[in-house]
């Protein structure tokens, strides 16, 4: 599924990595682990209340809630650990007989437009949970705040707009063999 671009020898582009980009990385790992024990606290949330609704009926209180609420955190701090990774899905049956520099070009302009997309995405939760907290809007069983929920995603979504904007910097530098 990830085959090295002809010609580069197959070096993994975190090898070559700056300070800027380790620092980036090791957030982005961070962000990344912290995404997957939330996943897995939710996982362990979902059993008890499923086995407690149905052997004991005391379900969790708000586990609807509490899963819609922490997921959107947990997912979008995926986004940049993928991204730096090269874990994101490619469709190379056009490109894998071009130069690795054509490629690279390629690859540049995409972590370029995921670093725009990750800006927009993270400026527009942003919005929208100030807009959500100004209306003070709550979850209907346990009455948290929806605006935390929402502005939990965006350090995420800001990860994502560096990484992209990091990996279209090193796909430049690596079209002109200086990576």
């Amino acid at each position: 599924m990830q085959e090295p671009i002809p010609g580069d020898g197959g070096a993994s582009p975190i090898s070559s990595f700056g300070p800027y980009g380790r620092v980036l990385l090791n957030t982005s790992k961070a962000a990344a682990i912290a995404g997957g024990l939330v996943f897995v606290a939710l996982v362990a949330m979902s059993i008890v209340s499923i086995v407690g609704r149905k052997l004991f009926s005391t379900p969790v209180p708000g586990d609807v809630e509490l899963l819609q609420v922490c997921s959107a955190f947990a997912a979008s701090a995926f986004f940049a650990y993928c991204h730096l990774n090269g874990g994101d899905v490619k469709v190379d049956f056009f490109t894998h007989n071009m130069a690795a520099s054509k490629i690279h070009f390629l690859d540049a302009i995409g972590s370029l437009l995921v670093g725009l997309f990750g800006a927009l995405i993270a400026w527009r939760a942003t919005a929208g949970a100030l807009s959500i907290k100004e209306a003070g809007e709550t979850t209907m069983i346990l009455g948290w705040p929806l605006w935390i929920g929402q502005i939990l995603m965006v350090p995420g979504f800001v990860l994502l707009a560096l990484a992209g904007l990091y990996m279209a910097s090193w796909h430049w530098r690596a079209r002109r063999g200086l990576a």
